[in-house]
């Protein structure tokens, strides 16, 4: 019996293939997760520019979802230079606390599409005042009323003067 199994478990055996012949075909050892920087740096930036060239900029998501749903008097400043918090503040109005809640929500909505997410939106219940996170974009959506008494676009626009 023991003689039948061993049969049965090994296949003949080809012809024996030249030593020369093996070597090629016998692949290099390298060892798992180790690549030369440069072929990882090459395939990140590779892959980062697909990811550039396959979703549009996030403040272009927003302005265009703005535009779409006839927001007033939009307002978009450059705060680098001021904060870390973004890199954009976008200011809107809208005509009542229905139309700001949909701008909102068209912004949010738009941005999902795209591929972004927002951290947090507060103020929606009430709808005078629509705070959206976007982390590189922050909105403010307002009824004009509320936009006039905050002045926001005033507020930044005069830290930007003071640190350029």
């Amino acid at each position: 019996r023991p003689a039948a199994r061993s049969a049965r478990k090994a296949p003949a055996k080809t012809a024996a293939k030249s030593p020369a012949k093996t070597r090629a075909k016998v692949p290099r050892k390298v060892a798992t997760g180790t690549r030369p920087a440069a072929t990882k740096l090459a395939k990140a930036k590779a892959k980062a520019k697909a990811k550039a060239k396959a979703t549009p900029a996030l403040a272009q998501v927003v302005l265009a979802a703005l535009e779409d749903m006839k927001a007033v008097n939009v307002k978009a400043m450059d705060v680098r230079g001021i904060t870390d918090i973004t890199d954009m503040m976008v200011v809107a109005s809208g005509t009542s606390d229905r139309h700001v809640k949909s701008i909102a929500d068209r912004v949010v909505q738009r941005c999902k599409e795209a591929g972004y997410r927002p951290y947090g939106i507060e103020g929606e219940r009430d709808g005078e005042w629509v705070l959206l996170d976007l982390n590189d974009v922050v909105l403010h959506v307002m009824l004009p009323r509320v936009r006039e008494f905050y002045a926001l676009e005033k507020l930044w626009e005069k830290g930007a003067a003071r640190h350029a």
